[in-house]
């Protein structure tokens, strides 16, 4: 199926490894000219590598300034921008009930400061394109599942704000949608380390709770990554879709 996004500039943040690198490699397949983007610079030439084609920008998207001089950059090598993906986050934090001031700060500032200000930076470019966002989440923002605190109530967050800013955007044609993954199996991932650490306990997790008994995979992330950001999808603006295995069931 042609996705329509041959010649599309798609800037993905926090896509030197992992969920981001497989949405850049995607969009790439479809066409896309792709701008990486990490804080790691030897991380972020080695995925540039792999990506034929792609160039990166090597930027703390945590920093609004950095955000304002991603974007322009992106514009610089490439003189528009089409399809903007935010993905830098992570789940590391500490136990419920354990959270510090500044490590409300700190996971905030990571999982949904770094998405608001990159779209922030990139709203009149994406106006000037009629473009799109694509933002992932996860499923802690949907549902009490035991995630740390802050990071839960951070993607919750991330998804009110796709949904709350839909309307604002659209008038200008330009869609935002979210995607919340479940659980994810890739290298350096939570679950490499538990299944090295108790597969058993892995695989009796998946079957308790998981409709299809398995781990995702960052594929299945990316390839509806790009179908949002195509024109196949160009009715689609405000929504968070969750691919979980059917983990979330209600």
């Amino acid at each position: 199926m042609d996705l329509e996004l041959t010649g599309k500039v798609a800037l993905v943040t926090g896509s030197s490894s992992g969920i981001g690198f497989a949405i850049a490699q995607q969009l790439a397949l479809e066409g896309c000219h792709v701008v990486l983007n990490g804080r790691n610079p030897e991380r972020l030439q080695a995925a540039q590598t792999q990506i034929v084609g792609s160039s990166s920008v090597l930027a703390d998207v945590r920093d609004p300034d950095a955000c304002q001089a991603l974007v322009q950059r992106v514009l610089e090598q490439h003189g528009r921008l089409d399809v903007l993906v935010c993905n830098v986050g992570s789940g590391a934090s500490v136990p419920p009930g354990k959270e510090t001031p500044a490590e409300w700060h700190r996971v905030l500032e990571l999982n949904l400061y770094s998405t608001t200000q990159a779209v922030w930076a990139a709203t009149d470019a994406l106006v000037a394109s009629r473009g799109n966002v694509i933002c992932i989440s996860s499923i802690c923002g949907i549902e009490a599942l035991g995630c740390p605190l802050a990071y839960a109530a951070a993607k919750a967050a991330v998804e009110s704000f796709v949904r709350n800013s839909a309307r604002s955007l659209g008038k200008h044609g330009v869609r935002i949608n979210s995607i919340a993954p479940g659980n994810i199996l890739f290298e350096g991932s939570v679950w490499e380390r538990k299944l090295k650490e108790d597969s058993d306990a892995v695989q009796a997790m998946l079957q308790r709770e998981v409709a299809l008994a398995r781990l995702g995979s960052t594929k299945d992330v990316a390839q509806l990554t790009a179908y949002l950001a195509s024109p196949l999808g160009g009715f689609i603006t405000g929504a968070t879709y969750v691919v979980d295995g059917g983990q979330l069931r209600s």
